[in-house]
């Protein structure tokens, strides 16, 4: 594992618990997440390939009774240890496990679809294309990827220090086109784009994007 990783393995070990606090019922106050999402779902369904779905950086889990409640099986896997031993803590019924997003643990072509809820944003320019690679590898054509990323200009920040917690890592607030046209070169055609600006202390807008695996 390269140094930039071990970083931010390391600090999300240590933001576990800050992040189950923080972000618990967010979802609840967040009615275009909720809408971005509840779209992926129903057109996963729709596509009639399975439930099986791939929650890649998971974090600590809060997405799973979400995708469940709307009939999908979720499985989610994250970098940091610490946030698998959140997620299944606080969210027993579901399947968690230890991954990279580059390396994910799936087979081929097994997957309904997958949710990548601002986890792509950490990934250096050097990983992308291989990571959008291995999204695409899991998913069965005719199946859905979604994302949500912090909107920007790609430019790599230092996050992490407003938590007072001792952690700094890597962070990237993507270009909305640099998203589109790297999930298109994967392999998916867009459905839907979108965003919002900014609220409270998010610090930047925020950016959306559905795609079908061809």
């Amino acid at each position: 594992m390269d140094a930039k990783t071990e970083e931010l393995r390391a600090a999300h070990d240590v933001l576990a618990e800050f992040y189950a606090d923080r972000l618990a019922g967010a979802l609840d106050r967040m009615p275009v997440e909720r809408a971005v999402l509840g779209l992926f779902c129903e057109l996963a369904l729709a596509a009639d390939l399975g439930t099986q779905v791939g929650d890649v950086g998971c974090g600590t889990g809060r997405l799973a009774p979400y995708l469940a409640a709307r009939g999908l099986s979720p499985r989610g896997i994250d970098l940091s240890p610490g946030m698998i031993r959140v997620a299944r803590r606080d969210h027993p019924d579901f399947s968690f496990d230890v991954a990279d997003l580059r390396e994910l643990p799936f087979e081929d072509a097994s997957l309904a679809g997958v949710v990548c809820w601002y986890s792509l944003m950490f990934l250096p320019p050097s990983d992308r294309p291989a990571a959008l690679g291995e999204l695409a590898r899991v998913v069965k054509p005719g199946g859905y990827l979604v994302t949500a990323f912090k909107a920007g200009d790609s430019r790599v920040r230092r996050a992490g220090r407003s938590t007072n917690l001792g952690v700094e890592f890597d962070v990237y607030w993507l270009s909305p086109d640099e998203v589109q046209r790297r999930v298109v070169d994967a392999g998916f055609a867009t459905v839907f784009w979108g965003g919002r600006p900014a609220e409270e202390q998010e610090g930047s807008a925020q950016g959306y994007l559905l795609a079908r695996r061809s």
